[in-house]
């Protein structure tokens, strides 16, 4: 899918903002930089190397103090920059937990 082929009106700033992406776990930060975005999504430049980061899911922060953030996936890269999908509360996974008896029961 190509930067243009998206279906979401989408706010193109003449000024790139600046954001911090980080971890769900939050074992790595990274500087970028907010191009557009729509009620969907957002491209941003990344400053510094993707490599080794776990971009399946992460956070993007909007302010210094991550009071306004949006969690994110991957949809895609070119070069410097990426392509993500902001996730809603019914597309994050949570993990599997035993209910507590089950637990007592066990030991």
């Amino acid at each position: 899918m190509a930067w243009g082929d998206r279906k979401g009106t989408r706010v193109s700033f003449e000024r790139a903002i600046d954001a911090l992406m980080m971890g769900i776990d939050g074992t790595w930060r990274r500087e970028c930089h907010l191009v557009d975005v729509s009620v969907s999504g957002a491209r941003l430049i990344v400053a510094g190397s993707m490599e080794g980061l776990n971009l399946k899911e992460f956070f993007l922060l909007l302010t210094p103090t991550g009071a306004t953030f949006r969690r994110c996936e991957l949809v895609r890269v070119n070069g410097d920059e990426i392509g993500v999908r902001f996730l809603k509360k019914s597309d994050v996974r949570k993990p599997t937990r035993r209910p507590a008896s089950a637990t007592a029961e066990s030991a």
